[in-house]
């Protein structure tokens, strides 16, 4: 019991006017004991052992020298997929965050006042971002079938979640003098919506579609494990083959092709601010 009013009990200051001040004790100590329980219990589950990790991770280094030197005369087969995997990304990021805007609307307890609309567009946010974009690009295959169709309909429907939780976010901090005064006016709610709300989040959203576009081109690089199209693909077959050293130069390839679009991204982030 000591240790818990220790740390638990309000502290008292008593200020030169002879007033006493009460300052809430921190539940940081409580909140730091939930977390290591709930590692504890993490580990015991996943039979997590450290000591494996210790005496394996030389393996890595075994695999990362059979990729040196880099196979450069693979880089005839690279370019296509190559582009295929950043065109994927770029047209999957522009349809998917141009389709959450409306739902950002509905979604925005300052726009929409029906609390069921708002709610349930939530609910649909939620449910899609915990979908992974793997399992999202699997089920497009499905229904279209291999190549960069599914691969861009799984970032789509990625970027549609990503940006549009943030986006609705955003609209809720901003000022609503000027939409209630174009709703007084008698503008319908989408027209005061265009009209006030999107020129006060529009720096915020190309900010985040920007870094959300340069994300997705290493996600979409996976994609072709499942057949989505893209780099993947020839990722998946040289791995499988234990062709390393051709392995090593697709990934510098694409190490140099994100960092590039990351560069450009974010010098226009920064124009933004």
């Amino acid at each position: 019991m000591k240790l818990y009013d220790k740390i638990f009990r309000p502290t008292v200051y008593t200020l030169p006017n002879g007033k006493s001040v009460e300052k809430k004790a921190s539940r940081a100590p409580f909140y730091a004991l939930i977390v290591l329980i709930m590692c504890a219990v993490s580990v015991k589950i996943t039979g997590f052992d450290m000591k494996i990790l210790v005496t394996r991770i030389g393996q890595f280094f075994v695999i990362f020298q059979r990729m040196i030197p880099p196979k450069k005369e693979i880089m005839s087969a690279v370019w296509e997929p190559l582009f295929d995997t950043v065109k994927m990304s770029l047209i999957g990021s522009l349809v998917g965050s141009l389709l959450s805007v409306p739902f950002a609307m509905l979604a925005s307890t300052n726009v929409c006042k029906n609390r069921v609309v708002v709610s349930i567009v939530r609910l649909m946010f939620s449910i899609v971002r915990t979908l992974p974009t793997i399992v999202t690009a699997l089920i497009a295959t499905l229904f279209f079938g291999l190549g960069t169709l599914a691969g861009t309909i799984a970032i789509a429907v990625f970027s549609f979640a990503y940006i549009g939780k943030l986006t609705y976010e955003e609209i809720e901090t901003v000022d609503m003098g000027s939409f209630e005064a174009m709703e007084a006016m008698g503008s319908t709610k989408t027209r005061a919506f265009i009209t006030a709300i999107i020129p006060q989040v529009l720096p915020f959203f190309l900010s985040n579609c920007l870094f959300n576009f340069e994300g997705n081109v290493r996600y979409a690089a996976i994609l072709g494990y499942v057949g989505a199209g893209g780099i993947g693909i020839l990722l998946n077959e040289r791995m499988s083959l234990k062709d390393y050293s051709s392995v090593g130069m697709m990934l510098i390839s694409l190490l140099i092709t994100v960092f590039i679009i990351e560069s450009i991204s974010r010098y226009f982030r920064k124009k933004l601010v």
